[in-house]
């Protein structure tokens, strides 16, 4: 299992989740207010999240298109991304995310 803690104006949550799910399915399946309106297509950004600076890395790159996608989404920095596009694997356990 993936330890997920997600962080929303200064409330913070922990989830658990199975290793290939997405982070959108982990975050909605435990109350996070991501809509991911296009259901994974990138075709909205209702899913735009903030990861930590310090787990950024361990992150694989951004798609072009879901950079396109993030152009879009209200208050995206460096370290935002698409939780639809996040498939959580054993090396991203712990991972701690902003919702936006």
């Amino acid at each position: 299992m993936i330890r997920v803690v997600f962080e929303r104006d200064g409330v913070v949550s922990e989830a658990m989740a199975a290793e290939g799910r997405t982070l959108l399915s982990v975050a909605q399946e435990h109350g996070q207010p991501l809509e991911g309106t296009c259901g994974g297509d990138m075709a909205c950004a209702t899913c735009h999240v903030v990861i930590d600076p310090a787990d950024f890395s361990r992150l694989s790159a951004a798609s072009a298109e879901e950079e396109d996608m993030l152009d879009l989404a209200p208050g995206a920095g460096r370290t935002s991304r698409l939780a639809c596009q996040l498939v959580l694997t054993a090396g991203l356990d712990g991972l701690r995310v902003r919702v936006a």
